[in-house]
């Protein structure tokens, strides 16, 4: 089951998160062409015509892509893809200057969310590099817990109960 995202925005406390579309691809190419962004994405620069292939939404709906925005600035790209029933990945990356601001664990409860309330999902992992360690505290801080080491990366996943809003980063209640 898969939602119409060209039509959908997913909204977070600090976040929202819009379909990638074509008319992003200047943005998203400047991005992906940005070695500090890329860093912990594959490391590598990608090409004009790779970011179009690969993060436009044309690989839908395999995969769906989101610009994560900050009071309407474009601040960071997310996507997700099933894996199976009821389950699969998501990925995210920010531009260094949004990044330790909880802009990242506000877009990944919410994407979170929206895949466990509108797509019945029950498991959503994550997998990044063990040694990105900013990363994978924005994880935790989105609800997502270690369950495996593999190859130099972790696996993460959120299941519905692990699901936490901002209220439990300060101590506080979980939202009913």
């Amino acid at each position: 089951m898969h939602s119409t995202p060209e039509n959908s925005v997913i909204e977070g406390d600090l976040t929202c998160l819009i379909p990638a579309t074509e008319t992003h691809l200047p943005l998203l190419a400047a991005w992906f062409a940005d070695p500090e962004f890329v860093r912990n994405w594959g490391g590598q620069p990608l090409t004009r015509e790779e970011v179009s292939a690969k993060y436009t939404g044309r690989r839908r709906p395999d995969v769906e892509s989101f610009l994560i925005l900050d009071r309407n600035i474009p601040v960071g790209y997310a996507q997700y893809a099933p894996a199976g029933p009821g389950q699969g990945g998501i990925d995210m990356v920010l531009l260094p200057q949004a990044q330790g601001k909880g802009l990242g664990p506000d877009a990944a409860r919410a994407l979170v969310r929206h895949l466990h309330t509108m797509l019945g999902w029950t498991q959503v992992t994550v997998d990044p590099e063990a040694s990105n360690t900013r990363a994978i505290r924005a994880w935790a801080k989105a609800g997502f817990r270690t369950v495996s080491r593999q190859s130099g990366h972790l696996l993460m996943e959120s299941l519905p109960a692990h699901s936490i809003s901002p209220a439990d980063d300060e101590g506080l209640p979980p939202r009913a």
